[in-house]
């Protein structure tokens, strides 16, 4: 497994981060047995970031598999919350849910601009102060938007960015892959620890899977890149991708045939767009939602490229 320094923070990070919404409720929902020992085996061979958030609920999991370890485990998380109470809020029950002292990074979550950045700032200010108590090890963003990177490549307060990034710029908000690639490089310039996601572009990319990690990790400003995992299958081959090993035909094979489904995330607001899109018509519109049929869906991806909010997810 290839390491990287993130940034100016000195924290090291393995170029492979567990990313760990997929495992839980709001996705694969597996037991928590079961997501813990996911994660496991992404530690097991040599993985030691994991990226969470106080939406995601995988505080349990993360515990769980870290629980005796005596490596050191990078762990991100990240809250919405936008005052000083509200931030401190999100840190303790952090702090209380992966049962430690202290976590490595901490995130506003999902930054817009340099506006909601400073709509923000009460909770970067308590941020900042558990960091100087060595509760917090570094502060960041992560986001969908191309000016989000940029206004935090401006501001020194934040040390790590946490962008989408995927080649075909499947829930970009503001801009291309080039216009996000572009902002990345400004901000690797200016000294900040910088991971990917959503590589697969939700899962979206699942049929060009080796094209589109490839095109990460040719991206030398990106220390790392969270990827969803949900099963020893894709832990085991995102690692051998990863670590640019050989990977048995055998493995490639169970990836492929792992169960997916196509998943509408509750921002849905009913715009139709990949109704228009699908030409299967596996998808309809009911209460202003989105709807899938199952049985029609062919999980080609092209309805989540569509999507204007990045509200579909193949998983």
């Amino acid at each position: 497994m290839d390491y990287r320094i993130l940034g100016n923070t000195g924290i090291k990070v393995s170029r492979l981060c567990f990313g760990a919404l997929t495992i839980g409720p709001l996705q694969a929902k597996l037991p928590l047995e079961q997501g813990a020992a996911v994660i496991d085996r992404a530690l097991r061979q040599g993985v030691n970031f994991i990226d969470t958030a106080e939406l995601y609920r995988t505080y349990p999991y993360i515990r769980e598999a870290i629980k005796g370890r005596k490596e050191e485990i990078v762990i991100c998380s990240k809250s919405y919350a936008y005052t000083r109470d509200g931030m401190k809020e999100s840190l303790e029950a952090a702090l209380r849910g992966i049962d430690r002292d202290y976590i490595d990074i901490f995130m506003l979550h999902e930054q817009e601009s340099l506006l909601t950045i400073r709509g923000h700032w009460e909770a970067v200010e308590a941020l900042l102060e558990a960091k100087a108590r060595g509760i917090v090890r570094a502060v960041g963003i992560s986001t969908h938007h191309v000016a989000a990177v940029l206004a935090a490549a401006e501001i020194p307060e934040i040390e790590v960015i946490h962008p989408i990034l995927n080649m075909a710029g499947v829930g970009i908000a503001d801009g291309s892959a080039e216009d996000m690639l572009s902002a990345i490089r400004k901000a690797h310039r200016a000294g900040k620890g910088i991971y990917g996601m959503k590589a697969l572009g939700g899962g979206n990319l699942l049929a060009t899977a080796e094209e589109a990690l490839s095109f990460v990790l040719g991206v030398p400003e990106l220390a790392a890149v969270a990827v969803g995992m949900q099963n020893f299958a894709e832990v085991d081959y995102n690692v051998r991708f990863f670590s640019q090993t050989y990977i048995p035909e055998e493995l490639k094979e169970q990836v492929v045939r792992q169960p997916r489904r196509l998943h509408i995330e509750e921002w849905c607001q009913g715009c139709g767009a990949c109704v228009e899109m699908c030409g299967a018509g596996a998808l309809y519109l009911e209460e202003e939602r989105a709807r899938v049929k199952a049985g029609l869906c062919r999980l080609c991806g092209y309805c989540g490229a569509a999507c204007p909010l990045f509200a579909i997810k193949v998983i």
